[in-house]
């Protein structure tokens, strides 16, 4: 039988004893959705009898902060169009939690713990050390500018971390790559002149992405108006505002939590060189 979907699912099963000892609830959003996050460059499969596939189930399981909920995990299917390739595959799967009262540190520390269990569940010997290295510092060092200075230059800060950044982090293990600019925050906290979100990475390859909750529906609502505009403005489909999560959001307090592709993970314990090995 084939070694990635074993491993597959010895990874699966050792991600849930890992929350599950750690005292989360497991839960289980709707896949279809009435309005995604209106992120651009982000785009949902529209369903035929209404609504959308997620690309994630954050503004759900907020929706359970919210509610009460203080430690909550889930596994589960997420979509993206227009995403196919070696390390994309349209759909996904994902997992997420969440910890109310916790910021982005907090979650890095749950992410080093989990680094090593999905290591020792794959039968690999303890990794090493994660390194933490700041976006700012990542961009003068190798992509030769500071993001923070002068006008914001959205293009020029995703062509290079795709180009110079992520490349750069292949020789480098496990990376924390955090601090990002605010400009960069979606649905982060922002904290002085940084958001505060973090990704990890390894051997270049991003397996999460990690914020400081924002639960302040003003200026979220705020943001995805921006974020609808950019979407308009490059042609892509409008979603609808979830006003049922904004009309929750201020209750949570404070939160953070990570999505972490469950797929590339398993690349990653396997060696596996493209994505379509690891899933059925």
């Amino acid at each position: 039988m084939d070694t990635c979907i074993l491993q597959r699912a010895k990874t699966i099963r050792a991600l849930r004893n890992f929350f599950e000892e750690r005292g989360f609830v497991e839960i289980d959003t709707s896949v279809r959705i009435a309005a995604p996050a209106p992120e651009p460059h982000i785009d949902c499969p529209r369903v035929a009898t209404g609504g959308f596939l997620r690309a994630s189930p954050e503004l759900q399981m907020k929706k359970l902060l919210a509610a009460g909920f203080d430690k909550i995990h889930q596994i589960g299917p997420c979509f993206r169009d227009g995403e196919s390739g070696r390390r994309h595959n349209p759909e996904f799967t994902m997992l997420e939690w969440y910890r109310r009262g916790a910021t982005y540190r907090e979650i890095a520390s749950d992410m080093r713990e989990l680094w090593s269990a999905a290591h020792a569940a794959a039968g690999l010997p303890p990794p090493a050390p994660c390194t933490t290295l700041r976006v700012r510092e990542a961009y003068i060092r190798f992509a030769g500018w500071d993001p923070w200075q002068g006008a914001w230059d959205g293009d020029r800060f995703d062509f290079d971390m795709a180009v110079k950044i992520e490349p750069a982090l292949a020789s480098m293990g496990a990376v924390f790559l955090t601090d990002y600019p605010p400009q960069c925050a979606s649905l982060a906290k922002i904290s002085g002149d940084i958001a505060e979100r973090w990704e990890f990475y390894a051997g270049g390859l991003e397996l999460a992405n990690c914020f400081s909750e924002l639960c302040d529906s003003r200026e979220q609502r705020e943001r995805f108006l921006r974020a609808r505009e950019e979407r308009r403005a490059l042609g892509e489909e409008d979603y609808p505002l979830d006003d049922e999560f904004l009309g929750v959001l201020d209750g949570i307090g404070a939160a953070a939590g990570a999505a972490l592709g469950v797929d590339r993970l398993v690349m990653h314990l396997t060696a596996a060189p493209s994505i379509s090995l690891v899933r059925c």
